[in-house]
């Protein structure tokens, strides 16, 4: 069902990103996976760096917050496997490095919002935050994790 939909969008949900430091992609818990936090890394490097609103576009912004969006879900396949167990999205959290005086946030995070709709449809409906931040690792535009329920 969802797989469908990724083949449909020509999306292909990629290895998930090794972790930076000393922690895990996702944790499966209950019915809820909770994915660390994901960069808009791409083929293994950072696809996007720097600050939204000075050195990198809202537009480009909204890019790499569909590559972090990409990239919870290769995170969560890490724990259950098969995107067709997903039952919805629970939270999405997004963290923009954004320049001074930057305040469309929302607009970036559409990026991975939009695109969980377009995935999984009204399940893809989710709670958000989407904060600006004054620094992410590795310099990343976007940081997004996410709360997965999963079926049983």
């Amino acid at each position: 069902m969802y797989s469908e939909n990724l083949k449909s969008l020509g999306i292909t949900i990629p290895a998930a990103p090794l972790p930076l430091a000393a922690y895990v992609p996702a944790v499966k818990t209950g019915k809820y996976v909770y994915t660390s936090g994901q960069l808009p890394m791409k083929d293994g490097k950072l696809a996007f760096a720097g600050r939204v609103g000075a050195d990198v576009s809202q537009e480009d912004g909204k890019l790499a917050a569909e590559i972090c969006g990409i990239n919870c879900i290769s995170a969560a396949l890490t724990v259950i496997g098969d995107v067709d167990k997903i039952a919805r999205v629970v939270k999405l959290t997004a963290f923009i490095n954004s320049a001074a005086g930057f305040t469309s946030q929302p607009e970036v995070a559409n990026g991975a919002s939009e695109l969980m709709i377009k995935i999984f449809g009204d399940n893809g409906k989710h709670a958000r935050s989407a904060v600006g931040v004054s620094e992410l690792p590795r310099n990343a535009a976007v940081e997004i994790e996410m709360i997965l329920e999963v079926k049983e």
